[in-house]
């Protein structure tokens, strides 16, 4: 089983991200398919899979095309095939591919448990040879690790992320209402808009991650910063009482009437409009979503505008204001039989050096590479996110990361359930406990 990361990692990455960025104060539908891989013609073909449709990550989407036109360019025996899904498809076209042995040449992976099965089947390639030659030091410390088992490398990561609540400073002044810094105040605020006729939160639980970061918030407010991951490494228990009393206030605020109407059965993307289009006044998600609230000229200027973020409050007086959900975002993988391996690793090199750059310059993106950005003009709320990377005191990786695909099914499964009031918060910790206890 794939070690957890420390504290002491998280800590290290942090450093190193804001000693290289300390200049800078001053997911959708199947959009395209690939053509077998190997020789097309005079040329070899690379199947390259990724998860940024234009529809929902334009910046992405732009840059990624960008960083192929350019490679095929340098190398004009070098044709690559695009695939592009969303999110939730993504995943699910992964595990029928890997079921057949014919995963794309290069696609995405996320870190932790969630590449371990693709490993142990002997589907991803160690990218040991790739990190030679000072690859390796272009990554923010801790970021490569959290991609390695045993000693190899199976991923090249692109991104950090935390996890903030954005909000809709117009709705806030418009019904009267301050950036809560206490559960207490939290619920007052989505009370106050609940009776003013405004959605609170826009939560699209269909795809269950979402819920998992609101559960792991409160988590970490209730009993601290380590409980939840101990739980997952079996140094502790999914039945502690801190984290039966965060579903039990799931369930609070399920019944607070907080969350959109028909959650459990909207995706994720379709929770992101409500928020955009202003009929919700709170999102919580990843900052991968930045680029939507800051240089993706798509959206109106006025909404970006709009748009602020905060911290997860305390709960009873308890938990720290600096403690964040988040981690590595997705990375590269090399298919290990693919039929042009060694031009899909030289790809996946060039792709993740010219990323980072264009990352910070053009989407506003956090990248997993080091970028100086001392003489880059940034968005403010790019800098006050870098600024919550300055003061955080923990990083905690996403819950269905860290489990193996088993159990982060069963703790998915659970969340949906839970917030759909169909099992009792003592159900919900068992059912992971005995998920997490029979895995050891």
């Amino acid at each position: 089983m794939l070690k957890k990361k420390t504290v002491a990692l998280w800590f290290s990455m942090l450093a190193a991200v804001l000693l290289v960025l300390a200049g800078c104060s001053g997911g959708g539908d199947e959009e395209g398919a690939s053509d077998d891989s190997g020789d097309s013609g005079d040329k070899k073909t690379i199947e390259f899979m990724h998860l940024w449709p234009e529809g929902s990550s334009k910046d992405h989407f732009e840059i990624v095309n960008k960083i192929v036109d350019q490679y095929e360019s340098d190398n004009p025996d070098v044709k690559v095939e695009l695939e592009i899904l969303g999110n939730e498809q993504y995943k699910e076209k992964l595990k029928v591919l890997s079921s057949s042995g014919k995963l794309p040449d290069v696609g995405m992976t996320w870190a932790a448990g969630f590449l371990t099965p693709y490993v142990d089947g002997n589907l991803f390639a160690p990218l040991n040879d790739v990190l030679e030659g000072g690859l390796q030091d272009k990554f923010v410390s801790g970021t490569t690790e959290a991609y390695a088992i045993d000693g190899n490398t199976y991923g090249l990561p692109l991104e950090l992320n935390i996890a903030p609540i954005f909000y809709n400073k117009a709705i806030f002044e418009e019904n009267g209402l301050e950036v809560p810094k206490t559960y207490e105040d939290f619920k007052n605020v989505v009370t106050t808009l609940k009776e003013n006729g405004v959605e609170p939160i826009a939560l699209g639980n269909k795809d269950r991650w979402t819920g998992s970061l609101w559960y792991m918030y409160l988590a970490d407010r209730i009993g601290g910063a380590e409980t939840l991951t101990k739980a997952i490494d079996r140094s502790g228990s999914f039945e502690d009482p801190a984290l039966v009393k965060a579903a039990e206030e799931i369930q609070t605020l399920v019944d607070l009437g907080a969350f959109n109407e028909g959650y459990n059965a909207l995706s994720d993307q379709e929770a992101k409009s409500l928020f955009m289009n202003g009929q919700a006044a709170m999102y919580l998600i990843g900052s991968w979503d930045l680029p939507n609230y800051t240089t993706n000229t798509d959206v109106p200027q006025e909404f970006r505008d709009s748009v602020g973020f905060f911290n997860f409050p305390t709960v009873d007086g308890q938990g720290d204001l600096n403690s964040w959900v988040g981690g590595p975002g997705v990375g590269l993988f090399v298919a290990e039989n693919s039929d042009v391996k060694e031009e899909a690793k030289d790809f996946t090199k060039f792709f993740v050096e010219q990323w980072g750059q264009q990352a910070v310059t053009e989407a506003g993106v956090i990248p997993a590479t080091k970028v100086d950005t001392s003489a880059v003009e940034l968005p403010q709320m790019y800098i006050d996110v870098l600024d919550e990377l300055n003061n955080a005191t923990n990083i905690t990786l996403f819950a269905d990361v860290q489990m193996s695909p088993e159990v982060a099914q069963v703790h998915l499964d659970a969340i949906q359930t839970l917030f759909g009031g169909e099992m009792t918060p003592e159900e919900f910790a068992k059912v992971q406990e005995e998920a997490l206890a029979a895995e050891e």
